[in-house]
């Protein structure tokens, strides 16, 4: 039998991917047994003391065991910090070592959302790719930036370590891990039990595009204000360079390594996200959303929109608005 250790950090307070990971794995196994095989993981909560306390004390979790008590697993779960990664990560050093050990010993791990911090303060992540909650990308890069993060991945599988996006699409993840370790049967039972679409592999349509302005160039910064600005213009790469001074190459480099997108790609994300608020609220056509954003050509709109969201237009705005449907 396989060991599965579900993690229960301290200083964090997401009791949802706990539970959730839990009962998933718990169901997978107990479909197992009622097909006559044998329950392929003991699984066990495992943290740093004898109790941690979620919601401001609403609901305690008592973890099984101590890390420090297993010497060998073969699946680490990391769930989500919501928004005390720093905390977690500052919090968590003797789990995070943890971590590095039992991967260097064969150890495959899975990070739900924000848990992907504690897995990449490990340096297990350098060099690799890595998804997290869209809302948390600025800080991560900012944090790991030897990390090839995608967020636009809802799940990442790369070297015996998985990752995904943000909130409960950590459902997805646990369908993905229980068809890679027990059965694409399993996994579709599972699915059906617990109502979670199987093999969703995108967490773009969910993804609100604020832009990286962390960075502190404030050069770039002045950049992605005035391209916010010139949303129903069409603004080159030349016509920006020039504006603040510098050579095409010079403001290619920089721009990229501030916010992680191309200035073509960066405004392309704008406009799009302004045509997705114009779907979500308005009954304007897709031509009129498309030429409120800088569009002309309704052919380089849809592959664009496409590209960024995983949808078309059209499926965006039916499935965002209800009145524009009718």
């Amino acid at each position: 039998m396989k060991n599965l250790t579900i993690l229960v950090p301290e200083g964090q307070n997401n009791l949802s991917s706990i539970v959730g990971a839990y009962k998933i794995f718990s169901r997978a196994n107990a479909y197992w047994k009622e097909t006559g095989r044998k329950e392929l993981f003991a699984i066990q909560l495992a943290g740093l003391s004898k109790e941690v306390e979620f919601y401001e004390g609403l609901f305690t979790v008592k973890p099984h065991t101590n890390i420090s008590a297993i010497t060998k697993t073969n699946l680490i779960i990391v769930p989500s910090l919501n928004h005390n990664y720093r905390d977690a990560v500052r919090g968590n050093k003797p789990m995070i070592d943890w971590i590095a050990k039992q991967y260097k010993e064969g150890a495959e791990i899975a990070s739900i959302c924000t848990g992907a911090f504690m897995v990449a303060a490990s340096g297990l992540l350098d060099g690799i790719s890595c998804s997290t909650h869209w809302a948390a990308a600025d800080n991560f890069r900012n944090m790991f930036p030897k990390v090839n993060l995608q967020t636009d991945k809802l799940i990442t599988d790369e070297n015996g370590i998985y990752t995904n996006g943000g909130a409960y699409s950590f459902l997805n993840l646990m369908i993905y891990l229980v068809e890679k370790y027990y059965d694409r049967q399993t996994a579709i039972f599972c699915s059906k039990v617990f109502q979670i679409e199987l093999d969703r592999q995108s967490q773009s349509p969910f993804t609100i595009f604020t832009g990286q302005k962390l960075h502190g160039d404030e050069m770039v910064i002045k950049a992605q204000a005035y391209i916010e600005s010139k949303l129903q213009e069409k603004t080159s790469v030349e016509h920006l360079s020039t504006r603040f001074s510098v050579s095409r190459r010079t403001f290619d480099r920089r721009f990229i390594k501030a916010t992680g997108n191309t200035p073509v790609e960066y405004s392309q994300r704008v406009k799009i996200e302004s045509a997705k608020k114009a779907f979500e609220t308005s009954r304007k056509t897709i031509n009129e959303v498309m030429y409120g954003v800088g569009y002309s050509d309704v052919k380089a709109f849809r592959e664009v929109f496409r590209k960024i969201t995983g949808m078309s237009p059209l499926e965006y705005r039916n499935k965002y608005n209800k009145e524009a449907v009718v």
